[in-house]
């Protein structure tokens, strides 16, 4: 009987606890089961990858209903516009403070200083970026309904857009269609806090598997640039973002960082922005107090065009790159690598290993050994969980601060005290 009763409790002080802490318990228990394991934690990966699927579900008709019920909740074409300015000059802006940075760490940290790496590694298989010109010409699907199946999140993101604008411009015919979105947006929704009860089982065995593979022995040879990509994660989102928010939000940057926790948690164990974009939507409207109309625009979009994350991880590994082969960068390359790589964002899509693909756009551009990714690639799973995580956090400052400007940031959610914050990620 007494057993009973502690099973009972010990069920119940789990459920009751807050979710970031599960996930945390997560992430700690599976680095330690991980480490122990080795290799053998492979065995365990399936768990991660039932949860990754699960979110990946949930992607396509979170994303496109979403879109639909946020533009036609904007009865002002002209304010959609305006929003869109916003957020795209934001999440551009951002990015090129974002590969300054990584630059300038690179530069100071010099992580490549003395590796003299001959050009003689076999480079990983890397996809060819596409130009500017065809990501802008691949922005409009031939057939929406191949583009919904592929999964092709900025193709979706347009037609949803154009979607949502025809029908307010149809009027009172196209309401029940509206309803028909809002229903399944709302089903969505559901949907995705069930499945985010899976979140600290998946983080349990994503963790356990990259601990188990990437142990201190692959780690080693390149802490310097693990440690570079993650103090500049650090300094853009805890110095760059709670200015932005402070300064140009006229709010306290602190209820910001606090609710940041959940979604950057299943952001830095998933490494992927569209995988996470449940869990950031769910944040912004319960923890950040933004309205469901531009949560449900400015998050889809960032998660797609906003790489800041991806930038600030190119800054650094194209110096270290260069370092290591013993090319000298002229000031004109570093300018050509702020462009390019603020210009390829768009076009790069929130998932995972999406970055090596920016990388091999980047070293092209400046003329860098193509080799280099087969260094980089070793390690690039540790280092997409900090950009993807920077990618996270960089969508919902937009988020905060096109909502505030808009007067769409409700401020008594945002500015709750801890205790209140505690109990709505309970």
């Amino acid at each position: 009987m007494e057993q009973t009763m502690h099973t009972q409790a010990s069920a119940g002080f789990w459920s009751d606890m807050a979710l970031w802490k599960k996930i945390l318990i997560g992430m700690v228990l599976g680095c330690i089961v991980g480490a122990v394991m080795g290799p053998d934690a492979e065995i365990l990966k399936p768990i991660g990858t039932l949860f990754i699927n699960a979110i990946k579900m949930l992607i396509v008709p979170l994303v496109f209903c979403s879109l639909i019920v946020g533009v036609t909740s904007m009865k002002d074409t002209r304010k959609m516009g305006r929003i869109g300015l916003k957020s795209v000059a934001l999440y551009l802006g951002t990015t090129a403070v974002a590969i300054s940075i990584g630059l300038g760490l690179g530069a100071i940290v010099a992580p490549g200083a003395g590796v003299n790496m001959a050009v003689d590694a076999v480079a990983p298989a890397a996809k060819e970026a596409p130009s500017l010109i065809q990501t802008l010409l691949n922005m409009i699907p031939k057939n929406p309904v191949d583009a919904l199946a592929a999964g092709n999140i900025l193709q979706i993101i347009v037609f949803a857009l154009g979607l949502g604008i025809s029908l307010n411009l149809v009027g009172e015919k196209a309401e029940p269609a509206i309803q028909v979105f809002e229903s399944l947006a709302e089903g969505m929704y559901k949907l995705t806090e069930l499945v985010m009860k899976l979140a600290p089982y998946g983080v349990f065995g994503l963790m356990a598997w990259v601990a188990g593979k990437y142990g201190m022995d692959i780690l080693m040879p390149l802490i310097k640039v693990v440690g570079a990509v993650y103090l500049g994660a650090l300094v853009l989102v805890v110095l760059v973002y709670s200015m932005l928010i402070s300064t140009v939000g006229r709010l306290n940057p602190i209820q910001y960082l606090k609710g940041l926790v959940n979604p950057a948690a299943v952001a830095f164990t998933t490494t992927s922005s569209s995988g996470t974009l449940p869990a950031t939507i769910k944040a912004a409207r319960e923890d950040l107090g933004v309205s469901k109309g531009i949560s449900s625009f400015v998050l889809p979009l960032g998660a797609t065009i906003n790489m800041d994350g991806t930038a600030l991880y190119q800054g650094v590994c194209a110096l270290f790159i260069a370092q290591a082969f013993g090319v000298d960068l002229a000031f004109s390359d570093y300018l050509l690598i702020i462009a390019t790589s603020t210009l390829a964002s768009v076009g790069t899509a929130g998932v995972p290993g999406a970055g090596l693909i920016m990388l091999s756009l980047v070293l092209t551009t400046v003329g860098l050994p193509m080799e280099g990714l087969a260094i980089v690639a070793g390690i690039d799973r540790i280092l997409d969980m900090a950009r993807t995580t920077v990618n996270v956090c960089g969508d919902m400052m937009v988020s905060v601060l096109v909502g505030k400007s808009e007067n769409e940031l409700d401020e008594a959610v945002y500015n709750k005290t801890a205790a209140e914050s505690t109990e709505v990620l309970a």
